[in-house]
């Protein structure tokens, strides 16, 4: 990938010399930002008189400009005094990630020496004391004396800037693995590290990438030194490891290699909560940590995932190229990454996707048991799951198609898979933050406790002998009917996944885009789908999705069909919780007059909770003595 070396400075440093140099070096074009100057400039500077910021902006912005087009068809290099951060920020606009910086250093007495002994320049040496009163060094940048001769100084700047990586990738599992791939097919020089367990994880990362062509210039390592030596400052290392206790021990691990203002980026499903501590933690170290949901499973992290980043918006600026360059595109081919927001948002935003593809999941299970019980073999429910994508497209509609039609030895797979659903945490946290933020995310819910259900596998066997009639029945539904019921039930799945989010960033004052977050899931992502893409037009309107006239005549048009189905598997015995749940859901959620007056009542008699009157406008408390 194209690079652009900015030389930085104050007059007389040796910015131009060691400029033309390195050009001849790598072989790649030079330009001296002294030549660009407009002549108000170069007048004012030839008269003693320092530049201010007014003066310098439209030089800057000539400088970047020449940069942007520079990299498109080559690397270069650019000597220019730079001296403050916003100027730099100038330079390196919309070319961020391809900004390489290095800074000659000198004492004001050796530069003042060598400016007097320099003819034929517009910079007096008067006007260097100004300089140095400006100059903000950048952390970020190389370091150079410019006491070493010029062959070492280009020597240095090889080895430290030229041939280090750009990117950090730690722990290659299934994901880390496919990332590494992705970060490489994108150009990215990219340094690569898994742990070492003697006789269970030995050479993994020498081992990757010798098997793969791509990751042929990537540098591997299961040495932590090494590998974070081998990173540009400041370093950026995406953690691909399992949430919880190993990401703070492998935290603790590089904290003793790393410096000021390198970027952590925990890449793994980790809870929101423990994201935030850890942001805490790491900013009283002066290091940057970005907690990313990444979804799209394995071939999503090879060719394209949702990442939904979030810490500290200056730190994302640092790494945004990347993730957004490997980032699965949407129908616009604009990133499906965008900044989240601050402290744990991003994750919080990858757990509730996680929860709402938990009930997804759940109600495709629901339906293609429904179509089993109408009398479709496993080839059927394929096929009528195909005819739904022109009404009903989705990814996961797609796989579980897949997973309908394939055969082993002749045999429906799907038949032979031992039915105890897992989970890894994620649903479970959905339904926690649902309960704690008071949001009624209840087809998350079900789906979570379908799984749970599942896992009592010999008790289901043993109660199914004692409360199962030998009876039969088929529930009287047609496919039109109970692909309705879906659509239904889908709609509900997203309000709630949707409200819940709104009410966290109400909570924690994140400031969260709704639009946003349902564009980057048209992509990715495992809960991509037709209904996700008509969601970011929905939100741009309300953040109720019921309210949209849309939505709302569609709801109202499959309500039926969902009474129905739902009505038949209760008579029938027949195990449909979230496809339930929505029904009774939409019932709850629309009734003006609820039965909670009889909680409150309930609650004011055994604990004297009080209660308040309808239609009393001053919300005043009442509290009965309820036995006479």
């Amino acid at each position: 990938m194209n690079k652009v070396i900015f030389i930085l400075g104050v007059s007389g440093c040796g910015k131009s010399t060691i400029g033309k140099l390195l050009s001849q070096d790598l072989n790649i074009p030079f330009f001296d930002g002294d030549d660009f100057h407009p002549e108000g400039n170069i007048k004012k500077m030839s008269n003693g008189i320092a530049l201010n910021d007014d003066d310098r902006q439209s030089w800057l912005i000539t400088l970047n400009d020449l940069a942007k087009k520079q990299v498109l068809r080559n690397s270069c290099i650019i000597a220019c005094s730079a001296l403050k951060e916003k100027y730099r920020n100038i330079l390196c606009n919309f070319i961020e990630n391809q900004s390489k910086w290095i800074h000659l250093s000198g004492t004001f007495n050796h530069i003042l020496e060598r400016l007097n002994s320099r003819a034929n320049h517009f910079m007096p040496a008067e006007l260097l004391k100004s300089q140095f009163d400006i100059l903000e060094i950048p952390a970020y940048a190389l370091q150079i004396d410019i006491n070493l001769k010029p062959e070492i100084i280009i020597q240095t700047i090889k080895e430290k800037l030229m041939t280090t990586s750009e990117f950090g990738l730690f722990g290659l599992g299934v994901m880390g693995k496919s990332l590494a791939r992705n970060l490489a097919n994108n150009g990215f020089e990219i340094s690569i590290f898994n742990r070492h367990v003697k006789g269970v994880e030995e050479n993994i990362a020498i081992n990757f990438k010798a098997e793969h062509k791509e990751l042929s210039t990537a540098k591997a390592f299961d040495d932590i030194a090494g590998f974070v030596n081998s990173l540009q400052q400041p370093r950026k290392i995406m953690l691909m490891v399992n949430a919880g206790k190993t990401t703070d021990i492998v935290i603790e691990d590089l904290l003793p290699h790393l410096a000021e203002n390198d970027i952590l980026i925990d890449g793994g499903n980790s809870n929101y909560l423990e994201t935030k501590k850890r942001f805490e933690y790491l900013k009283n170290k002066k290091i940057h940590f970005i907690g990313a949901g990444v979804s799209g499973g394995e071939e999503g992290a090879l060719k394209g995932p949702s990442i939904m980043p979030s810490g500290d918006l200056e730190a994302y600026k640092k790494v945004q190229f990347y993730l957004e360059t490997i980032a699965a595109k949407d129908k616009n081919n604009l990133p499906c990454c965008v900044y989240i927001g601050s402290e744990g948002s991003g994750h919080f935003i990858k757990m509730v996707h996680n929860g709402i593809e938990y009930a997804e999941m759940q109600l495709l299970a629901e339906v293609c048991t429904i179509l089993e019980n109408l009398g479709q073999n496993p080839d059927e429910i394929a096929n009528t799951l195909e005819s739904w994508k022109s009404t009903a497209d989705s990814y996961l509609l797609n796989i579980t198609t897949s997973i309908f039609r394939k055969k082993e030895n002749d045999e429906w797979l799907v038949k032979k898979i031992l039915d105890k659903a897992g989970n890894k945490g994620t649903g479970n946290w959905t339904t926690i933050a649902s309960a704690e933020l008071g949001v009624p995310s209840t087809l998350i819910a079900s789906a979570l406790f379908s799984r749970y259900i599942s896992f009592y596998k010999d008790e289901r066997i043993e109660l199914n002998k004692k409360y199962t009639e030998s009876k039969s029945s088929t529930i009287n539904a047609t496919n039109k009917e109970v692909l309705e019921a879906y659509q239904f039930a889908r709609i509900m799945n997203h309000y709630q996944g949707f409200k819940l989010i709104e009410e966290a960033s109400s909570k924690f004052s994140w400031n969260l885009n709704l639009s946003e977050i349902a564009r980057i899931w048209t992509a990715g992502c495992i809960i991509k789908s037709t209904l996700m893409q008509d969601l970011v037009g929905v939100f741009k309107e309300t953040t109720n999705i019921l309210t949209n006239l849309t939505l709302e005549t569609i709801v109202k048009q499959y309500r039926p069909a969902a009474k129905k189905v739902v009505s038949e598997c209760v008579l029938n015995d027949l195990t449909t919780p979230v496809l339930t749940e929505a029904v009774q859901f939409l019932n709850g959620i629309t009734t003006e007059y609820s039965s909670a007056n009889v909680i409150q009542a309930q609650r004011d008699f055994f604990g004297a909770h009080t209660y308040q009157k309808l239609n009393d406008a001053s919300s005043k408390n009442y509290h009965t003595n309820w036995i006479e």
